[in-house]
């Protein structure tokens, strides 16, 4: 018998509330959440995965913490650029559970362009998370299921917190908490000590 597990590939770049929110979400559906940190070939990105994966890791350890072991866990050996990599590897290192490949609303209609797309959805369901401003469109899900996909619409709620805003305009209430020292320490996204709250500053 199978166990479905989510996994979440994300640029992390910054790893925002709305992600936060997407594992928490995930970990209430499914029994095991992989998340990673991966490049976008569509996107430059603000800073190296290595910095984007360690910064989604302390998300995930935040969340773990309230977790049995094992359940939400970073897996930085499923990224790729290509989902079929990512799948066919979460396939080899859990051979009995199904995988999940969830999807924001966003990414929905550039699917059919992605590598091998009609392969890969064969292997797995393929999971959306509504993201605020990305209405779904049924012809986009039709297509979808053309090619070959077993689609699953999450009933989530997701904060809008889209990380390219950050990028352009940092605002510390669209980041986690345990986030904002890290960021401002290694000087990422134009966060400054100012985003701090007062009693990380050293404030009276």
């Amino acid at each position: 018998m199978t166990s479905a597990m989510a996994l979440f590939g994300t640029s992390a770049d910054p790893p925002t509330v709305g992600h936060q929110a997407v594992l928490a979400g995930l970990l209430q559906l499914y029994p095991r959440v992989c998340t990673w940190a991966s490049d976008n070939p569509f996107k430059e990105h603000g800073a190296p995965l290595e910095v984007r994966a360690a910064l989604l890791g302390a998300v995930v350890e935040s969340l773990a913490a309230h977790q049995e072991p094992h359940r939400l866990q970073l897996r930085q050996d499923l990224s790729s650029r290509r989902a079929i990599d990512s799948i066919s590897a979460a396939q080899r290192l859990f051979p009995q559970e199904e995988p999940v490949f969830v999807v924001g609303t966003d990414l929905v209609e550039q699917i059919p362009r992605w590598y091998a797309v009609g392969e890969w959805l064969g292997q797995c369901r393929l999971a959306v998370v509504p993201r605020q401003g990305w209405p779904l469109a049924a012809d986009a899900l039709d297509r979808l299921r053309t090619l070959g996909a077993s689609i699953e619409e999450l009933p989530l709620e997701i904060p809008a917190s889209a990380s390219s805003i950050i990028r352009r305009h940092p605002n510390p209430e669209l980041v986690p908490a345990t986030l904002l020292p890290e960021l401002v320490a290694q000087n990422l996204y134009g966060f400054t000590s100012d985003d701090l709250p007062p009693a990380l500053c050293g404030s009276p």
